[in-house]
């Protein structure tokens, strides 16, 4: 079965351990000799997000692009980040979904020898049409996981969109990831579409601590593609300014699900 990836969130910046994920959930799904990973979808959040520290879209955009120049199978995709507003995760899978059955729907037309036998198969057994489409797996780290328990950052109703699709989970050091299944309903239901990695060559790199060391004049070099480095220096991105960006704002899904936010 063919498998799509998709990473959502704020890449601020990306870094190497972005990229490494792709590649141990890759290694993961291939391993089990069922699933074939075909591609990888790097989403940045839009900058409605308003996540404290959180530079400018076109940046982050910028930054991936970059840091996947290299890379074969793993795209950029800019839909979420041009959108105005903040777009919940769950949506822009869908989006990336229907994105995925379109293609393909046009790959079958253009085969006119098979496809009014593709279609009479189809009517008869809907099924076939649905195993067909190529899977779209989340892609992101425990935090995430244990994330969907926090209240009022997610709808029920999203955990139960995005975890139905499938989800790869890339653990760290320390986190608990089986915990967060065995304590939630929702994951436990959908247990055996969680696919958890284990990476046994611990890297912590976060971006928390990569802003922190641009922001204190510390090199960064190997926590970040080159190309990355380079643009952050020549842009002047992440400084003492830029970190307090958004700091006096309510974090969107929290204002969006709470009564912090317009009514």
């Amino acid at each position: 079965m063919e498998v799509v990836l998709i990473a959502c969130g704020s890449f601020n910046p990306i870094t190497n351990m972005h990229l490494r994920m792709f590649e141990l959930a890759r290694d993961h799904l291939q391993d089990t000799e069922k699933y074939r990973v075909v591609r990888g979808i790097i989403s940045p959040v839009g900058d409605g997000y308003r996540k404290k520290g959180l530079i400018e879209a076109r940046h982050r955009v910028e930054m991936a692009r970059l840091a996947t120049k290299t890379s074969d199978w793993i795209e950029v995709d800019t839909w979420e980040s041009l959108q105005p507003d903040w777009v919940e995760t769950a949506k822009v899978v869908r989006h990336h979904f229907e994105e995925l059955k379109a293609a393909q729907r046009d790959e079958d037309e253009d085969d006119t020898v098979s496809y009014g036998k593709k279609r009479r198969m189809e009517e008869e057994y809907p099924s076939i049409n649905e195993a067909k489409h190529p899977k779209l797996f989340l892609l992101c780290g425990a935090d995430v996981l244990e994330s969907f328990g926090i209240p009022n950052l997610w709808k029920p109703e999203d955990v139960e969109e995005l975890v139905g699709h499938g989800v790869v989970c890339i653990t760290r050091g320390g986190s608990d990831p089986e915990k967060f299944v065995h304590q939630s309903d929702v994951l436990w239901r959908h247990r055996r579409g969680i696919h958890l990695v284990r990476e046994w060559v611990t890297n912590e790199i976060s971006a928390t601590h990569v802003r922190r060391s641009l922001r204190r004049g510390r090199s960064v070099r190997y926590l970040l593609p080159d190309a990355v480095v380079t643009y952050v220096k020549e842009e002047q991105l992440y400084s003492a300014q830029s970190e307090q960006k958004n700091a006096d704002v309510v974090l969107a899904p929290l204002a969006r699900y709470t009564d912090a936010g317009p009514s």
